[in-house]
């Protein structure tokens, strides 16, 4: 490796190279989990920010997830995502995500903006790199717990409105039929609690975030004029916790209904299913049952999924995408 040797003649390499060393250089470290979606193939942006523009349509997406129905503390995640082609060529997107995920006492915000460069590798094929910025706000409101010790000072002080920087980066390869992506949303390892914030104890921090990386791919096979079939796939590693794999295959009929399952590896089953309500508007639903002992205390999982489009360039979008 050490004879290797890479040319850059412009500002713009070095941005691209500098997010490709990140990419792969990055190392993991101490933290919690992001949120968990079974609708993974429909909130990409969330995760990867050089999907931001890759749908040649000014995008809105609306996704709500209730996690372990009727369990106390269950987590519960919303997001919202615009973007939109932009340049006089349409080869680079804009967008902006935000994230609402409250477990317990905690409730953590975030709301960055995604910006993406767009390569053509081909007629059909095009290489998208994505940077994504922004503020991550994290609450934590210690007297809804029912504490052992009620006068340990570790929970005396409640965390309110800490903001911490978010800067993550992204790559997203796709075709009309083919996507794979891989990305790391979030570089900075920020410490959520410090020695200050304990009444000046001699206590280390307690909470830091962990990278967090995420690789999809999916590929819309066309069985007959009016039934297509796409199998997708997510996988997120994080130091310190199981390695989460989900599989999915959905089935698009006559260009409106979509119904499919999918399986999060020793987590979960879930079945999906939606419909392309208008050439604009599309709605998706998911429920999950957890096959861990966790389902004995809870009634599943649900998530709704509601997508909006605004055509401002017809001859691009000839079908409803399944991606």
């Amino acid at each position: 490796m050490k004879n290797l040797k890479i040319r850059v003649n412009t500002p713009l390499q070095y941005l691209w190279l500098s997010i490709l060393s990140l990419l792969l250089y990055s190392t993991p470290s101490m933290a919690q989990q992001d949120p968990q979606y079974t609708q993974y193939m429909y909130n990409t942006q969330v995760v990867n920010p050089a999907y931001a523009g890759s749908r040649d349509v000014l995008s809105f997406g609306i996704l709500g997830r209730t996690q372990w129905v009727d369990f106390e503390g269950s987590p519960q995640t919303g997001t919202f995502t615009v973007n939109s082609p932009i340049g006089l060529y349409r080869n680079m997107g804009l967008g902006l995500s935000i994230v609402y995920d409250k477990i317990g006492p905690a409730v953590e915000s975030n709301v960055v903006v995604d910006y993406s460069y767009s390569v053509n590798l081909g007629l059909k094929t095009k290489l998208s790199m994505g940077l994504k910025a922004g503020l991550d706000m994290l609450n934590v409101d210690y007297s809804v717990l029912n504490i052992y010790y009620p006068n340990d000072l570790f929970f005396q002080n409640d965390i309110d409105n800490k903001l911490q920087p978010q800067v993550g980066a992204g790559l997203y390869l796709n075709t009309d039929k083919f996507y794979a992506g891989f990305s790391v949303p979030n570089f900075l390892n920020t410490k959520h609690f410090d020695e200050s914030s304990l009444n000046n104890q001699n206590t280390e921090s307690i909470a830091i975030e962990r990278l967090h990386y995420f690789y999809i791919m999916g590929y819309v096979f066309d069985l007959n004029e009016n039934l297509k079939f796409k199998p997708a796939t997510l996988v997120k590693y994080v130091s310190g916790a199981p390695l989460q794999w989900d599989l999915s295959a959905n089935f698009l009929i006559n260009e409106k209904f979509t119904l499919g399952a999918s399986y999060r590896w020793s987590a979960s089953i879930s079945a999906l299913a939606g419909f392309q309500i208008s050439k604009n508007f599309f709605a998706g639903l998911a429920y999950d049952y957890q096959s861990t002992e966790i389902e004995q205390f809870s009634n599943g999982s649900y998530e709704v999924f509601l997508r909006f489009d605004i055509f401002n360039n017809p001859d691009r979008v000839v079908t409803p995408r399944f991606f």
